[in-house]
């Protein structure tokens, strides 16, 4: 599975991936809106096999986000089941998801590799609705999620923090 746009390559993460992400990950200004603990390698570890093995339990997942000028991986974006507990509505559809290594950041990549993500969830038997969480104070990513359909449906508090949660439907063609 192998998405390709001007500047990106989509494609699921492999075990090459590992630096990386970790990379990406430690770097508390990435993380900021999305958490401010530092994961060990275990936790990178787990997180990259939980993203490889995605593809293999529901045909979809995180795409490793490449750069295809110089081959280095920039981020992370696709859909996935993670489990929230955040109520059968949110979890009845896949996730949404996307983070990028800072040197991303300003770029047009996030825009640019979320439609691509999306216009490929679209075109699949199961694409459809899809949901996402957005820290309120991540305002980048709540305007990323407007341009790419998602709609508030309103806050909620997961790991003692308040989110919130938002839906997109499949356009219609």
């Amino acid at each position: 599975m192998r998405i390709e746009t001007e500047r990106l390559l989509l494609r699921p993460h492999t075990i090459e991936d590992f630096d990386a992400l970790r990379t990406m990950i430690r770097d508390p200004e990435v993380m900021r809106h999305i958490t401010s603990i530092v994961p060990s390698d275990e936790d990178v570890w787990n997180r990259l096999l939980r993203y490889i093995g995605h593809w293999t339990a529901f045909g979809f997942g995180i795409f490793a986000v490449v750069e295809r000028e110089t081959g280095r991986t920039i981020g992370g974006a696709g859909f996935a089941d993670f489990r929230r507990d955040l109520g059968e509505a949110f979890s009845a559809s896949p996730e949404g998801a996307w983070v990028f290594a800072k040197e991303a950041h300003g770029r047009g990549i996030a825009s640019e590799a979320t439609q691509a993500m999306h216009a490929w969830f679209d075109a699949q038997p199961f694409g459809g609705r899809s949901v996402c969480i957005i820290n309120p104070d991540n305002a980048p990513s709540r305007t990323l999620a407007g341009k790419l359909g998602y709609v508030e449906t309103g806050p909620t508090q997961y790991h003692d923090e308040t989110i919130l949660t938002f839906e997109r439907l499949r356009p219609r063609a």
